[in-house]
């Protein structure tokens, strides 16, 4: 008897052990690869949302950058069909009663614009409004801007 119990204390307990040891040392290295391989899935879906969202401003910042162009473009060829159309209003025609007729028709408007404009002031006992001071800062910035700018292009 005490020869089986030293068999079985010495190499099958040993034997017994050792394989208990590896079980739990293999399981331990299973759920720490399982907990790795869960952070990693994490850490790879987390970068994926980053790229998504990358991606996603970039395209909205391409988009942005069309739209601007587009505005840019339409405020340019506005600006050049208006540049165009006062050539055009500006031009001679060549029949004298409508050239006439063209050359005297705004500073008509202008006259009894500012007709009616005095009627109103001297109605009002000439007390200037804040109305009456930007509109008199207006006409004479276009009166005189406008001499001053036609002589530079000249």
């Amino acid at each position: 008897m005490g020869a089986l119990i030293s068999f079985l204390g010495g190499s099958a307990f040993r034997m017994l052990f050792g394989e208990i040891s590896s079980f739990l040392t293999k399981r331990q290295e299973h759920k720490t690869e399982m907990a790795r391989m869960k952070l990693q899935g994490e850490l790879d879906a987390a970068q994926h949302d980053r790229n998504l969202a990358a991606i996603r401003v970039q395209a909205e910042l391409g988009v942005k950058t069309i739209n601007v162009q587009a505005d840019a473009d339409i405020a340019r060829s506005d600006a050049e069909a208006f540049r165009e159309a006062m050539a055009r209003a500006a031009a001679p025609t060549g029949i004298a009663w409508v050239d006439a007729w063209n050359g005297c028709i705004r500073p008509a408007f202008a006259t009894v614009a500012l007709g009616l404009w005095g009627l109103a002031l001297d109605a009002a006992a000439w007390a200037l409004t804040d109305w009456d001071l930007g509109m008199i800062g207006v006409v004479a910035g276009y009166y005189f801007a406008d001499r001053t700018l036609r002589k530079l292009k000249r």
